[in-house]
């Protein structure tokens, strides 16, 4: 057996493989031979027939099996001796002419192999990675969402600013029928809220879905219509007062503040603002950290520049999924993934670079923490070592959840290299300026 590779140019080769008689021609005997023992032909004793009617019955098939099991085996042996970086699998180029009743054969694979490049973590322009802190404000707007939560609830006799009020909205045309709990803050202008005020039990209030609400997400859980017919719907409802209460705030006492952490846990409403701040900022961590991974990602698919085997690629495309794509589909695919592809060759660069590695006891911790957590929110605060060890490897028979917290887990570990290692910048400020800052609005 022989193979050579021709480097069309850095990125594209084609390798040749030719088989000779003597590379195949043994297997396929022993095969055939075992064939001739247990063949079962009409006129013939088993055992005894004939090994050239065995060889014109099963010779090519076991042929052309043998064959290209030694090239699939020669080809992937190839690849690992000379260390060759390709980009997704070896294509085999079209070839009609095949004599199977020769005795040597040649094929040609196409190959797209993976483009050198350098990577620079540290961007000149610093990237910002935002610190965001609890303030005031949302801190005395989540203690008065507590004490309306566990508050007493008061029937009223006519609707006020703060009212929650019960009713059902309806319109015959669109089939829309549905009760529903609401308070006034959730309508977008003050028009709405002015025809609430003073109604009754009883009282029919007609209003317009458009600019009903700031977003039509929530115009679809009030009317309870699907998602498309929410979006940009234009009709008059009904909405008939069935109940109206106000909620009386709960005391801040010792009482409210075991009943949300436990004996003791908080004594006086500074101990629990802290609480309500620290609880929110390690949520604002993920977030933050998030949007760092994000941006750093960014940065380096669009500032490491390398070349791509792109006409190779959309022609592996083209036969590598369960169904066959046409050309136009398939470079349709490759422009959608190549921004991903790219990313991943990056990643992978980074990481054989700075040495992060993971492996199965960094996997299972992860699955371990991540479990403990889920349990905590069910007041499963101390599992054993022996029942997480359990779960863990319940969850981890699993090659999807397996592949899914692995990517977690290298998404962590690069994010600690990025925080050391690129030109990063913190920016304290409350989550509203986040939110603002980043998406343009609250």
């Amino acid at each position: 057996m022989n193979i050579t590779r021709e480097n069309i140019d850095a990125l594209n080769a084609v390798v040749k493989v030719d088989i000779a008689k003597e590379d195949y021609s043994d297997k396929v005997e022993k095969i055939l031979t075992d064939y001739r023992k247990t063949a079962n032909i009409p006129g013939f004793r088993k055992g005894h027939v004939p090994m050239g009617m065995v060889k014109k019955q099963y010779g090519k098939a076991v042929l052309v099996d043998e064959v290209n099991k030694l090239l699939q085996d020669a080809l992937n042996k190839y690849l690992t001796e000379e260390k060759l970086d390709v980009l997704g699998q070896p294509l085999p180029k079209q070839q009609d002419d095949i004599d199977w009743d020769g005795d040597n054969f040649s094929f040609e694979f196409e190959l797209g192999l993976a483009p050198e490049f350098s990577v620079d973590i540290k961007s000149k322009k610093a990237i910002t990675h935002y610190n965001i802190v609890a303030d005031d404000k949302m801190i005395d707007e989540q203690v008065e969402r507590i004490q309306k939560q566990y508050g007493k609830i008061v029937s009223q006799d006519t609707v006020e600013k703060d009212s929650e009020i019960t009713g059902t909205f309806k319109n015959e045309d669109k089939d829309i029928d549905n009760t529903v709990t609401l308070t006034l803050d959730k309508f977008k202008g003050k028009a709405t809220e002015k025809k609430f005020i003073g109604a009754k039990v009883g009282d029919v209030i007609t209003l317009k879905t458009k600019g009903l609400y700031e977003d039509d997400h929530e115009l679809m859980h009030a009317l309870k219509v699907a998602h498309d017919d929410a979006h940009g719907l234009d009709i008059e409802v009904t909405f008939t007062i069935t109940e109206i209460n106000k909620r009386e705030l709960a005391d801040l006492d010792q009482e409210l503040f075991d009943k949300l952490f436990g004996k003791d846990t908080v004594k006086s409403v500074t101990e629990l603002k802290d609480k309500i701040k620290e609880d929110a900022e390690k949520q604002f961590v993920q977030q933050s950290d998030q949007k760092l991974l994000n941006d750093v990602t960014e940065y380096l698919v669009d500032n490491t520049k390398f070349d791509l085997p792109a006409e190779f690629l959309t022609k592996w495309m083209q036969v590598a999924g369960e169904k066959e794509m046409d050309e136009a589909t398939a470079k349709e695919e490759y422009e959608k993934s190549e921004k991903s592809l790219r990313y991943q060759l990056i990643e992978a660069k980074i990481m054989e670079e700075y040495g992060v590695k993971v492996d199965f006891e960094d996997v299972k911790n992860s699955a371990k923490n991540m479990i403990k957590m889920q349990m905590a929110q069910f007041g499963q605060l101390n599992p054993s070592d022996k029942e997480l060890d359990d779960i863990a490897a319940r969850v981890l028979s699993n090659q999807d959840e397996v592949r899914r917290i692995s990517e977690q887990v290298v998404s962590q570990k690069l994010l600690e290299l990025y925080k050391e290692k690129a030109n990063i910048k913190t920016k304290e400020l409350s989550y509203d300026k986040f939110v603002k800052e980043v998406y343009g609005d609250k």
